[in-house]
Order: structure tokens, then C-alpha cells, then sequence
């Protein structure tokens, strides 16, 4: 690369990256929400597995939310903080990288946490708690989480800067970003749903670990090819830019900043576009985590009255919970076609109300599933035990709906946030994390108040998907009209000259 001199990078505006580039750039995410799909789909029926009650199955997965406080910021802030010559793969590569990595080692740590349970001491009986395994999955379930959060907000923060605060082109960039993720879902969930990996990979099948365990440890293994090669892909794809808009990298008084101060001290400055943005996302995001906590678990349990606990009905479960994520898959399908789509609506429409309407949307599907399990717990299934064909229709057909607002949240709060939060001088590593605190505290509070309020109504997954609904609607609500769009037309046509909505 030939020398360049601080004038010259001032002075010369930067040529804007390809979006062909950019594509390849958001790759990343197909590797690492392949096994965030395996994670929805097969995980909550695994803990079951090993002796976790579905009570307390909301608090293994706190370790998410709670590793996403700390973590994503805290990656963000550091890779904002890195100078451009510090690394020859720039402040943001690294990371991702390293994110990668992590998730590799946690899911190879997860897959096989049932023979290492064995090697513990743990009693392989079915029925029996395996409190070594559960040990070891809790490692690598917090493990994985981590290396989620470290590579997503990164990611994310990277996409922005070589989009240069363009609010079309970062819209673009986060769409691009959805699609990946779409496409991950769906490998993940066609994984998910096959029951014959074992016998692909023979020696996943062990004492400790039957087929439905040998089925997720096979997942993994798949799942970590294809993170490597969409890590190498994106890592690839593009230099960094040199400068940024807000490069705090050489503003020495921020660096000595302590970082929660400027974390949280950050929020002073906020305008109430970018607070309207964090509050829609926290709604939107309190409704999505009963889904994602509990989607092919409600298929298992209300839909195919099945168990995990009883022997009789574990065959059931497994039929439903492969069901759900064939379900999951459908919906990724759709969430791919809205990323490619997203940006006309949101040049027609505008961003919030496209926002709000898929929130509206989400509502009337959580609606349609908590009516789906009146029904099925009030209807007579044939002696066979298989449930009938219109229910299983119609609960794949929410599955599928919901593939549409889960392409918007995965990318419009994203957008608005880079855009406003870079007009206040914030690196874009830092406004990821601040955004991701928005989506992690909904989830702490939905993980701690899921079980007890699940078991004060009696059990199952129906007092969640409640409360999802009444979530999404509060923040349907709270985006059409707290973010209307003459509002993000003219803040858009601003930063643009007028020239684009």
C-alpha cells in the first residue's frame, strides 16, 4: 500500500467502498448465527436433556445477556481505542477474528460437554441430572456468548466505517448483514432439523452421548467450517479505512477515559431520536427473547404434547422440536428476501415506520400462537399422538410470517444508530455497544421473570408469548409515532445535501 500523509487523508475525501465489498465484508455473520440458530433450536431441548427443569431453563440462557453488558461494549470501546497502525489488520479485524475463534473453542466445548461430564463422574441413566455435564455446557454456553457478542458488535462497528455515515449505504451495509444472518439461520436450522448426523459422523455416538446429543455435537463441527470460511472471507475483504469521522484513537484525553464512565456518561449527550431508538429496540427485543428462548420448545411440548422428562413422550418432543426448527428455517427464508428488500421500504416508508409496523406484525403473530395453544390443549389428537395437520400448518405459517420483522430488527436499529450516535462523536465500536445494552437488559429481565411467571400461570411457554405481545405492541406504538418519518426523511437529507430520504 503507498505511504499516505496525514494532509492527504484530510484533505482527500476517501473513494467509497464497493458493495460488493461490503457484501463480503458482512459475511462473518452467516458463520456465527449458524450456531446461534443451532443455539435456538437445539440447546433449550438439550438442557432439558441433561437434567435442567424447563422452569430454570430461562437462566441458563442469562448468560447471554449478562456476558453481552460487559462484553460488547467493552470489545467496542477497545476496538475504537486501536490506532490505525497497530495492527496490520486494523482496529476491528482483530477482533472478529478473535470472536471467531472463541465461538469455535465453545462450541467444541458445548457439543462434547456430555462425555465430559462422563469423564466427572456423571450417571448416564436417562432421567438423570448430569450435574458434570451441566458444568461444562455452562462454560461453553457463557464462552459462546462471548465470542457472539465479540464478533457481531465489531462487525457491526466495521460495516459503518466503511460506509463513512452514509445513511443509505450504512442501511445497505446492515441489510447486507441481515441477509448473512438469514442465510446462517438457514443452514442452521435445516441442521437442526436433520436427525442423521450421527450417522454421518459415527463417532459422535458414545455412552454419554446418544443420537439426539450426537445430532447437536455433529451440528457443531459443521458449524465450525463454516465459521472459519466466512471469517477468512470477511477478514479478506476489504483494508480498513484509515481515518474515521471520530477517531478517538488520537484524541489522548479520551483514552484515559475509564470506560464505564464514558460508557455510561455517554448517555448525557443523547438526543431523543437516539433515545427513541433504544427504547423501541429494548421493547422489541423483551418480545423476541420468549421466541427465541422458547419457539421449538412450544413445538415440542404444546403443539406435539410432547416431554423431554418422560420417556413415553421424549420421541414426541424430538419430532416437535425438529418440526420448530423446520419452522425457523421457513422464517429465515423470509427474513433473507426482506434484507433485500429493506431499503426500498425504508426509502418509501420511511425506517420508523417500517419499524413500527413489523413490531405491530410480531404482535399479531404472538397472538396467533398463544391462540394456536388454546386450541391444541382443547382438541382431541388421534391415537397415535401426532397432532393434527392443521395446527402444525398454522404454527409453521407464524414461524414463517415472524422471518419479516426479524429482518428489521436485525437491521434498521442498527442503521439509525450509526448514523445518530456518529453525529455525537462517538466511535461506531462504542454506539454498537451502547445499542446492545438495550437488547441485553430486556433479556436479563425476560430470563429472570420467565420461569416464575411461567409456573404462577401454571407452566408452559403461553404467559411468555404474552408478554412478547404486549411488548411488541408498546414498542410498535412507541416507533410510529415516537420516530416518524418526515423526521428521518429531512435528518437523512441533511447529512446528504437533500439529495437522498
Amino acid at each position: 500500500m503507498p505511504p499516505r500523509t496525514a494532509p492527504a487523508a484530510t484533505s482527500t475525501p476517501p473513494r467509497k467502498v464497493p458493495l460488493r465489498k461490503l457484501l463480503r465484508a458482512a459475511s462473518v455473520a452467516c458463520g456465527v448465527q449458524f450456531g446461534w440458530a443451532l443455539q435456538l433450536s437445539l440447546l433449550t431441548p438439550y438442557v432439558q436433556e441433561l437434567g435442567i427443569p424447563h422452569a430454570f431453563a430461562s437462566l441458563v440462557w442469562l448468560c447471554g445477556p449478562l456476558s453481552g453488558l460487559l462484553v460488547q461494549p467493552l470489545v467496542g470501546h477497545l476496538s475504537d481505542r486501536i490506532g490505525p497502525a497497530a495492527s496490520p489488520l486494523g482496529r476491528r479485524r482483530p477482533f472478529i477474528a478473535a470472536g471467531a475463534a472463541c465461538i469455535a473453542a465453545a462450541v467444541l466445548t458445548v457439543g462434547f460437554s456430555a462425555d465430559l461430564g462422563r469423564l466427572f463422574g456423571d450417571d448416564v441413566t436417562p432421567g438423570s441430572t448430569r450435574l458434570g455435564a451441566i458444568c461444562v455446557y455452562l462454560v461453553g454456553f457463557w464462552l459462546l456468548d462471548v465470542g457472539n457478542n465479540g464478533t457481531q458488535g465489531p462487525c457491526r462497528a466495521f460495516l459503518a466505517d466503511l460506509t463513512e455515515n452514509d445513511p443509505r449505504r450504512t442501511r445497505i451495509a446492515n441489510a447486507y448483514f441481515s441477509l448473512f444472518m438469514a442465510l446462517g439461520n438457514i443452514l442452521g436450522y435445516a441442521t437442526g432439523a436433520y436427525s442423521g448426523w450421527y450417522s454421518i459422523f459415527p463417532f459422535t455416538v458414545t455412552e454419554s452421548c446418544g443420537i439426539s446429543c450426537a445430532n447437536l455435537k455433529s451440528a457443531f463441527l459443521l458449524d465450525i467450517i463454516v465459521l472459519v470460511i466466512t471469517t477468512y472471507t470477511t477478514v479478506t475483504s476489504v483494508q480498513e479505512p484509515q481515518t474515521f469521522g471520530s477517531d478517538e484513537a488520537q484524541n489522548p484525553g479520551a483514552e484515559q477515559e475509564a470506560f464505564l464512565w464514558e460508557l455510561f456518561g455517554s448517555l448525557r449527550y443523547f438526543t431523543l431520536p437516539i433515545w427513541m431508538v433504544l427504547i423501541v429496540t429494548a421493547l422489541t427485543w423483551m418480545a423476541w427473547f420468549p421466541f427465541t428462548l422458547f419457539d421449538t420448545d412450544w413445538m415440542g411440548r404444546e403443539i406435539y404434547r410432547g416431554s423431554p422428562d418422560n420417556p413415553g413422550e421424549t420421541q414426541r418432543y424430538h419430532d416437535g422440536v425438529r418440526m420448530g426448527s423446520f419452522g425457523l428455517m421457513l422464517n429465515s427464508v423470509v427474513l433473507g428476501f426482506t434484507s433485500v428488500v429493506l431499503e426500498k421500504l425504508c426509502r418509501k416508508w420511511g425506517a420508523g415506520l417500517v419499524w413500527g409496523v413489523s413490531n405491530i406484525l410480531m404482535t399479531l403473530c404472538f397472538l396467533a400462537m398463544l391462540v394456536i395453544t388454546y386450541v391444541a390443549k382443547n382438541m382431541d389428537y388421534p391415537s397415535s399422538g401426532a397432532p393434527p395437520t392443521g395446527i402444525v400448518v398454522a404454527s409453521l405459517v407464524v414461524f414463517t410470517i415472524l422471518g419479516a420483522p426479524l429482518a428489521i430488527t436485525y437491521s434498521i436499529p442498527y442503521a439509525m444508530a450509526a448514523s445518530r450516535v456518529e453525529n455525537l462523536g462517538l466511535g461506531q465500536g462504542l454506539a454498537m455497544g451502547i445499542l446492545n445494552l438495550a437488547i441485553v437488559i430486556p433479556q436479563v429481565i425476560v430470563s429472570l421473570g420467565s420461569g416464575p411467571w411461567d409456573q404462577l400461570f401454571g407452566g408452559g411457554n403461553a404467559p411468555a408469548f404474552a408478554v412478547a405481545a404486549g411488548a411488541s405492541f408498546i414498542g410498535g406504538l412507541v416507533a410510529i409515532l415516537g420516530l416518524p418519518r418526515a423526521r428521518i426523511a429531512s435528518s437523512s437529507s441533511r447529512r446528504r445535501g437533500g439529495t437522498h430520504r
